[in-house]
């Protein structure tokens, strides 16, 4: 159950950005755009001040924005506060309806199911956080893990401890720096060098494992996901309720199985 360490700096940052000339830039859909991801749980409905501050621009300027994505559909407003509508979904699922990752490894996450029971997911990493773009599981634990779009912090998944020891300490240790540990649960690391050594671990091993970080009598087992050239793509990996299965018996039952279809898939990608 081991893999050979990649190579430090063999894999390009998953959100690498297309090089941009200055002509070509449209400064208001980048902040037309920025004003929709400040919307949260926490932030749900908010006034164009609010908005503002949140976003580093003038109140005017929020305004003006969110009057012009109230006019296509996306915002909604009683003329003080404004939130997003349902119509914001048509982003996320033109990504999952056009995108060829998803597609491509669908299959192979239905293998993994029928392997190992456990519900398998496909993850790619968003800045701070991992993304579920795809996912398998059988009708008794479709209930089990995250629904397709999730975002979590990428330190409390396997997924996420995989990819950002696939993708070398030029990126996790930036990453680390940047990050504020909240516990979720009374297992959650809260002690940064002990999270850089499970990165550290999960890039050594080629495999993560993750257990109760995010929600009590969970466990998540990873592993990369590696394209035909050797690009990281993201991470493949199977949450499922611990119960009274050890930690050795769960790697020993699902591992291989993750491993061999991670090797399958790679020529595929």
């Amino acid at each position: 159950m081991s893999a050979s360490r990649p190579s430090e700096g063999a894999s390009l940052p998953l959100e690498a950005t297309v090089e941009l000339d200055r002509r070509d830039w449209i400064a208001g859909l980048e902040k037309g755009l920025s004003i929709i991801e400040v919307f949260d749980a926490e932030h749900s409905r908010m006034t164009a001040t609010q908005v503002a501050q949140r976003c580093g621009l003038t109140r005017t300027a929020a305004r003006r924005h969110l009057l012009t994505l109230a006019h296509i559909g996306y915002v909604d407003t009683d003329g003080k506060l404004f939130w997003l509508t349902p119509r914001i979904l048509r982003l996320g699922q033109a990504y999952l309806d056009s995108a060829r990752l998803p597609r491509a490894v669908q299959p192979y996450l239905q293998r993994v199911t029928a392997g190992t029971g456990e519900t398998a997911f496909a993850a790619v990493l968003d800045h701070d956080e991992v993304v579920y773009i795809a996912r398998s599981g059988t009708q008794h634990h479709l209930h089990t893990g995250y629904l397709l779009g999730s975002r979590v912090q990428a330190h409390l998944t396997a997924a996420g401890l995989m990819i950002l020891g696939a993708m070398g300490s030029a990126y996790w240790e930036p990453w680390l720096q940047r990050q504020t540990l909240r516990p979720f649960t009374s297992h959650s690391v809260l002690d940064k060098d002990v999270l850089r050594q499970s990165i550290v671990h999960a890039r050594e091993q080629g495999w993560a494992l993750s257990e109760q970080q995010l929600e009590m009598n969970f466990r998540g087992i990873a592993v990369p996901l590696y394209d035909h050239n050797d690009k990281l793509l993201g991470a493949m990996s199977v949450t499922m309720p611990m119960n009274n299965e050890t930690t050795a018996l769960a790697l020993k039952r699902i591992l291989p199985v993750l491993q061999e279809t991670a090797r399958a898939m790679r020529p595929m990608l």
